[in-house]
Formats: C-alpha cells, structure tokens, sequence
C-alpha cells in the first residue's frame, strides 16, 4: 500500500463536490482577481485560479493592474469591488511590487469578500476557533488530514516555519483541532532534537530538502509545503522526499501534495462568502 498521499486526487473531490453545489444554484458566485504587473509565477498561478473556477461553474472576473500602479489606485479599485454586490470574493494575487504596502491592501477587502483569509478580522475569528475564511493552504492541509483519516486530537505536531501565511495558522488550526503544536524556525535550537519528536511534521521554510532521514522518527506524517526550483528546473519540497519517504507512515509530494489544495480551498471560500451573502 502506497504511503504517498495524493493532493491531487483529494483536491479533486473537493472541485467535485463545489461543482454539485453551485450546479444547484439559479446565480453563480463571482471571484474578482486583481493581479499587479507581469510577475510570470503570478500570471501562471492567476490562469489556474481562472481555469479552477470554470470548471466548478465559478464566474471569474480579473482586473490586471500595470506595476507601476500607485497604491491608492489599487485601494480605490479593492472598495470599489467590496460594494459591488455581483462579486462575491476578492482575491490580490501577492506578493505586490515593493512601492505597495500588503497589508494595506489586504486590510482594505472586506473580511466577508476575503476568500484568501487574510484579513486581521479572519484571522482573530480563526485563533478564537469561530467559523470564518481560512487561509487557503492551511486550511488545505487539514482537509488533507482529515481525508486521509489521521488522527489530530492529541498528536505532537512539530510546525517548521513561522509565516503569517502558512506556518502560523496551519499551528492555530491544528490547535483548534487538540493537537499539541511546538513551532520551530530560523532562531530554533537543536532542530533535530524537536522534530524527531513529532508525530506529525509540517514543513514550510522554503529550503531544498531540508528535512533529512535522521531528522524524522520511524513512521510519522509529514506534509511538505515547500516549493523549491532546482537548478535542473525540477521542483522539490523542502523534505528529502526521496530518502524520507520508506521511513514516513504518510508523506505529501511535491509536485501534486499541498499545492493542488489551495485552489480547491479558494473555491471553497468563494463558495461560502457568497452562501454567506445570499443569507444576509
């Protein structure tokens, strides 16, 4: 029996069971994607949200933004969106070009529009436990643990990286679900030591095959979140798939583990903040 969970096919259930719900309904919910500039991962990454929505019967609408757009200019575009009542989601394709403030711009969507989750109000409802957007990628890994039917409630689950994006709130969601998290980082001390302890092992700091054999315990979980590029062009994770793998009960690829999840996730926001609308 393979221990390779596969990302793809989990994401795939999700696009399908998005796809029954909206099939049901009279109007489509909207998703409003802004990018800035001609960032070619951003470009790719905005084509695939584009195709993610259609497939499910998504409407999508973009707003492509020259780089040299002036911050203001971009928040008068965000409000003026937030009052549209045929949009229903808002995505800002990150990262922006230096001279644009995120988090200006993320605290200007409106928390009940932010299909990313990452406005402050979501955030504070999402450590309070209370239901809300989540952040796509952290959300998609407990849907991956959940689907994969392992057990959260009292594991040690050992957190490598701290970001706002993925690192905290996978640490805050986990948390919620009983688990007993340790965050490991940069500044952390024998890191070998910590995650050797781990009963699960999520890795998100962006460093080729970090992770070692001797790093990890016989049989834990790990979920890779690492995208790395090679000098050969091939993508990695930040785990060494290849010599961890026999020694993991269950462990996420790279490409097609957590990456396919954060679209399905996305799509299952725009879904929820315009179920959310419909009931106001």
């Amino acid at each position: 029996m393979s221990n390779i969970i596969d990302g793809k096919k989990i994401a795939e259930e999700i696009k399908n069971e998005i796809k029954l719900e909206v099939d049901k309904l009279k109007i489509k919910p909207c998703l409003a994607v802004v990018v800035v500039g001609e960032n070619p991962a951003s470009q790719i990454y905005v084509q695939n949200k584009k195709l993610a929505c259609e497939k499910v019967g998504i409407k999508s609408v973009s707003h492509e933004l020259k780089e040299d757009v002036q911050e203001q200019e971009l928040i008068q575009l965000i409000n003026k969106l937030n009052s549209d009542k045929e949009i229903h989601g808002i995505l800002v394709q990150l990262p922006l070009p230096a001279h644009i403030d995120e988090n200006k711009i993320i605290n200007a969507i409106n928390p009940e529009k932010d299909v990313d989750g990452f406005h402050p109000l979501n955030i504070g409802k999402m450590m309070l436990g209370l239901k809300t957007l989540l952040p796509c990628t952290p959300s998609g890994i407990i849907e991956i643990l959940k689907r994969s039917s392992i057990q959260i409630e009292g594991k040690h689950v050992v957190m490598v990286g701290r970001s706002n994006i993925v690192g905290k709130p996978v640490a805050q969601l986990l948390l919620n679900k009983n688990a007993t998290i340790t965050i490991c980082h940069s500044k952390t001390k024998n890191l070998k030591e910590i995650t050797r302890q781990a009963d699960i092992l999520v890795v998100a700091l962006g460093k080729a095959k970090f992770i070692k054999k001797d790093m990890i315990k016989d049989k834990v979980i790990i979920i890779d979140v690492g995208i790395n590029r090679l000098e050969n062009n091939k993508i990695c994770g930040d785990v060494d798939f290849e010599n961890v793998k026999n020694k993991a009960s269950l462990i996420t690829p790279v490409p097609g583990g957590v990456g396919p999840m954060t679209i399905a996730m996305l799509l299952k926001n725009t879904l929820e903040a315009y179920l959310k609308f419909l009931n106001f």
